[in-house]
C-alpha cells in the first residue's frame, strides 16, 4: 500500500484518482502532479514503484500545501477573521452561514438541528 503525505492511498485505483484521497488535492491537481512527476495518469496505485512514489512526494513537498499544513493555514485564517471581529469572523463565531446565505429557512447544516418550542397546555 502506497503512503504519501501521511495518507494510505487506496489499492487498485488509477493514481489520478488515488491522489485525491489526500486533503487539498482534487482531480485537476492530481493530474498536474503526475505530469510534473513525468508519470502516466492511468498508472495503477498497486503497480507504482518506490521511485514513482518518491517523485510524487518530491513534487508535493516542493509545490503544494496538503494535509496538516493546509488544515493549519485554513484554521489560522478563520481564527484571524474571528480575532479581527469582522462580519465573516462574527458569523464564524456564531456558527451561522458566512457567505450571505439566508437563515430564515434552511442553513440547518451550519446552525445544527432545530430547537423545538416548548408546548404549554
Amino acid at each position: 500500500m502506497a503512503r504519501i503525505a501521511g495518507v494510505d492511498l487506496p489499492r487498485n485505483k488509477q493514481m489520478g484518482i488515488a491522489l485525491t484521497y489526500i486533503y487539498g488535492i482534487g482531480r485537476k491537481t492530481a493530474v498536474d502532479i503526475l505530469q510534473k512527476a513525468k508519470l502516466p495518469v492511468d498508472l495503477n496505485s498497486d503497480k507504482a514503484s518506490e521511485d514513482d512514489l518518491a517523485r510524487i512526494r518530491e513534487v508535493l513537498e516542493r509545490e503544494y500545501k496538503v494535509e496538516g499544513d493546509l488544515r493549519r493555514d485554513i484554521s489560522m485564517n478563520i481564527k484571524r477573521l474571528m480575532d479581527l471581529g469582522c462580519y465573516r469572523g462574527i458569523r464564524h463565531r456564531k456558527g451561522l452561514p458566512v457567505r450571505g446565505q439566508r437563515t430564515h429557512t434552511n442553513a440547518r447544516t451550519r446552525k445544527g438541528p432545530r430547537k423545538g418550542s416548548i408546548k404549554r397546555k
